[in-house]
């Protein structure tokens, strides 16, 4: 089991980027809330990692914060629920948000990730309930998202966001309507991601 990796960053195509430790290029995906967080290209990062193994492929996915690897872990041992669901349910909310949205027996957010209908998220809240109980004494991170670092062209960092959010479920025309409506220009594809996300869950 790969449990860490430390490396410099060199590619960066959400939701994947491809980290290089020693010279050997592992290629990750992340939720959008890891995403915001990472620093330039050619930088260091540490992430941590959960290895899916599958007979036709091994998938590697990572996390800023412990606490995000283990709320993906306990996702994906939920019925129904695989590593693309959990990382749309993960990048759709910050992890805080999905606890109290669990805790209050809230569906209306939840069913705006895109592969949630009303039944799938009747059914995580009733299971994910007792699952989360001893979440509430761990350390929050609410103040996750960070201002992210640009240098993207407009056009480049558009693309890369509408692609984003198709690779989350969501729609072509979705995602090309709710990037298009961010006004301002000269906006990293992960802030226009992060907000146009927000302006569709």
């Amino acid at each position: 089991m790969i449990g860490r990796l430390r490396g410099t960053l060199v590619e960066k195509q959400p939701p994947h980027l491809i980290l290089d430790v020693n010279g050997v290029g592992y290629e990750l995906e992340v939720p959008m809330t890891t995403l915001y967080r990472l620093p330039s290209i050619g930088e260091l990062v540490t992430l941590h990692t959960h290895l899916v193994v599958r007979e036709d492929a091994h998938l590697l996915y990572g996390f800023y914060e412990k606490r995000e690897r283990e709320l993906f872990r306990e996702l994906i041992r939920l019925n129904g629920v695989g590593p693309k669901l959990a990382l749309a349910l993960m990048s759709g909310l910050e992890v805080d948000e999905l606890v109290r949205c669990v805790q209050a027996g809230d569906t209306s957010v939840l069913v705006k990730i895109p592969g949630v209908g009303k039944k799938t998220a009747e059914r995580l809240l009733v299971e994910l309930k007792d699952r989360f109980k001893a979440w509430e004494t761990m350390p929050s991170i609410a103040t996750l998202v960070v201002e992210p670092r640009g240098g993207m062209a407009v056009s480049s960092a558009e693309n890369d966001a509408v692609s984003a959010l198709i690779s989350l479920g969501f729609k072509p025309q979705e995602a090309s309507r709710a990037v298009s409506a961010i006004q301002e220009d000269d906006l990293s594809s992960e802030e226009l991601i992060r907000r146009a996300l927000k302006g569709m869950v």
